[in-house]
């Protein structure tokens, strides 16, 4: 039973840093509150981070910790790491204090350490969401430690006491997995027509240089090509540079810095070019398209690698390395365009990893810590 004396259901969520493990944090508050909507849910995020926005507008408080990564390589900022440890571990102790929630739940990120820790060290149920098929070094050390881990990916056992471990699978935005968007209504949306090709180009919200140079070298082939109708996002991050290349001014490439509506972008798309992070892979599951991952070598312990690598072995995406994208991503999408039966295939595989509901089966492993019973069948545990 509940150890607190409030009546009412309370839960921190911590960490952030990327969309990667914001995404899933919201939509596992989102489905906590739909199995009890009087819980009072907590955000706490690193100060300055994406979070610190995106999960006001979802509608849920945040708090912020002044804390950052260590970098491997020896920098300024490497000395103020355990003063901000110390800092974020206090005000952790603070938060948890004065908010008294009934579990606490890290996503991942810089954040969710401190709060992880200190709720541990009180006795408060803990539980960890992993996204990717390797476990991130926070994730790792706090597994001794913490009640349950949710994971995505069958064999976690390698980095987690298996006793703990829950396969739920990731949490994906409704309006994705809902999967209710026509190629159509994608198209028209976009300015596109449902009855040509479509290839859709992306590297993040912030963008991914090794993409976006890819696709700038290659006007030549896709001028080549004009019945192949190309949404190609370049990244916040990229937008001066890339929005005014000969590709981006093609009349079949439309480029933009950001897509707003990604159901409709994967709804219109035949094959799809993009990073192979954990929150786009299982968004890719549900959207059910030929897929050619591009991993990301800029990751902690290349895990982009190995979450694209788990996928490319059961048959279900096409992966090219990093330094091999210029020559490589703009022939091979092709090639997958001009094979109907590959992009099928590709198609029905990827979309066999899917696990629906993993935002529900999360919620309830987190009400089942605090004494909750629920109304969602469990998922498989270990």
């Amino acid at each position: 039973m509940k150890k607190n004396s409030h009546t009412s259901f309370r839960v921190i969520i911590s960490g952030g840093g990327t969309g990667g493990h914001i995404f899933p944090a919201i939509a596992i508050a989102d489905a906590i509150k739909q199995e009890q909507p009087d819980a009072e849910i907590l955000f706490v995020g690193a100060k300055g981070k994406m979070e610190m926005e995106k999960v006001p507008k979802a509608g849920y408080p945040i708090e912020g910790l002044w804390i950052s990564g260590f970098h491997r390589q020896l920098t300024l900022r490497n000395l103020l790491f355990p003063l901000k440890l110390a800092a974020s571990l206090w005000k952790a102790w603070r938060i948890i204090g004065r908010f008294r929630p009934d579990v606490v739940v890290g996503v991942g990120g810089f954040a969710s350490g401190p709060l992880l820790e200190i709720a541990s060290r009180r006795g408060i149920p803990t539980l960890i969401q992993e996204q990717n098929s390797y476990a991130g070094v926070t994730n790792r050390l706090l597994a001794k430690k913490v009640d349950r881990i949710c994971v995505a990916y069958p064999g976690m056992e390698r980095y987690f006491p298996a006793e703990k471990i829950v396969l739920t699978g990731n949490p994906v935005r409704r309006a994705i997995q809902d999967g209710k968007a026509a190629r159509e209504e994608g198209a028209a949306y976009f300015g596109f027509s449902p009855e040509r090709p479509i290839l859709l180009v992306f590297g993040g919200s912030l963008g991914a240089k090794s993409i976006n140079e890819a696709m700038a070298d290659n006007a030549a082939l896709l001028r080549g090509r004009p019945e192949v109708q190309v949404l190609w996002q370049v990244g916040q991050l990229y937008e001066q540079e890339f929005l005014a290349c000969e590709t981006a001014r093609l009349p079949n490439v439309s480029a933009r810095a950001f897509i707003d509506r990604m159901e409709l972008a994967y709804a219109m798309a035949d094959v799809i070019i993009c990073r192979s992070g954990a929150l786009t892979i299982s968004e890719l599951y549900f959207a059910g398209k030929a897929a050619i991952f591009i991993p990301s070598p800029n990751v902690a312990e290349d895990h982009q690698t190995k979450n694209a690598m788990a996928v490319a072995q059961a048959g279900a995406a096409r992966v090219i390395r990093n330094n091999e994208a210029r020559e490589q991503i703009i022939r091979q999408a092709f090639g997958l365009l001009d094979d109907e039966a590959a992009r099928r295939e590709l198609g029905a595989r990827i979309r066999q990893l899917a696990m629906p509901d993993a935002a529900a089966h999360i919620a309830a492993e987190v009400r089942q810590l605090a004494g909750f019973k629920s109304n969602v069948d469990e998922p498989e545990r270990h």
